[in-house]
């Protein structure tokens, strides 16, 4: 059967649609829409204007799957509703206006659905999980398939940008306020969580990197990993914020001119702290580990009943 997903995420809204059974999936169709949930934020609380730019993403993704004659949907939203104080308002007036019901994952379920899906495709044994959003970082500590600490901190790479950011590149005075930021966001909340000699990684900070890793190192176009000292050079390449750095964000990423600089700091920031050799981005993450933890054990349940 086909089933679609949309993902509400603080950076961007993506519709996924799969051809899947009860234990397994194929990707059909991908699309996304830039949406920057979380500029709308202000005082803590997305604004009209940030749930009508949510409204209009959604209504769009319908027109898609009305084309597509795709008629079982979940939408569900991470940090993009999760971190404000007028999530239930949010919720409500996206319903009244799409007829959609969003779920909102807590960060404790967006970190293990996270883990799950890149479990499809990556040896996950003994790593530890990182998914760096636009609002928010999940992280998770498996060991044997076994899921024992998972954490949400909420800065991500367009929440830094917002608010540490004045132009389009950070200069020195706004690299020192992300540091400042992501030290004390990280400081108290991760440990229990021990060093782990891989890291593996989704969203849209990890792809990118890989592809930049690809493109400056020579790196096999299939080639899913990347090392600590290529990040390393990564970083001090586009931590310059000098025209170079434009040039190359441009060149390969420009979706992430803004953000891909803050988000390259918290990578960098979880592969020091907790001592990771090497990085390894899965091509699934938390709409396939939804589609797994929850939407293939209802079709199992359902053929029971």
């Amino acid at each position: 059967m086909k089933y679609a997903l949309i993902d509400m995420g603080s950076n961007s809204i993506r519709l996924t649609v799969y051809d899947m059974d009860r234990t397994s999936f194929k990707v059909l169709f991908k699309e996304k829409i830039m949406a920057g949930l979380a500029g709308y934020v202000e005082h803590g609380r997305l604004t009209r204007d940030g749930i009508d730019c949510a409204c209009q993403s959604l209504r769009k993704f319908q027109n898609t799957l009305e084309l597509l004659q795709i008629e079982r949907l979940a939408v569900f939203a991470t940090a993009s509703l999760r971190n404000i104080s007028n999530t239930s308002q949010a919720v409500d007036q996206i319903r009244c206006v799409t007829g959609i019901s969003v779920e909102v994952l807590t960060g404790e379920t967006e970190a293990e659905c996270g883990f799950y899906g890149a479990a499809c495709d990556v040896e996950t044994d003994n790593s530890l999980f990182a998914d760096i959003g636009g609002a928010s970082a999940e992280l998770a500590l498996f060991t044997d398939q076994e899921l024992q600490e998972a954490v949400s901190v909420p800065v991500g790479s367009l929440k830094l940008y917002r608010d540490c950011v004045k132009k389009i590149l950070p200069g020195k005075k706004s690299r020192q306020r992300i540091e400042e930021t992501i030290q004390t966001a990280f400081g108290g909340g991760l440990k229990n969580i021990p060093p782990r000699e891989h890291l593996i990684c989704v969203g849209g900070t990890a792809r990118a990197c890989l592809r930049l890793s690809r493109k400056l190192f020579g790196l096999p176009e299939n080639q899913r990993t990347f090392t600590r000292a290529q990040l390393d050079s990564l970083t001090k390449q586009l931590c310059k914020c000098d025209k170079n750095a434009a040039d190359l964000i441009l060149r390969y990423e420009p979706e992430r001119i803004h953000t891909l600089v803050p988000g390259i700091m918290i990578l960098r920031y979880l592969v020091n702290r907790f001592a990771v050799e090497d990085i390894t981005v899965s091509h699934y993450g938390v709409r396939e580990g939804y589609l797994r933890r929850k939407i293939q054990p209802s079709l199992l349940a359902e053929q029971v009943s």
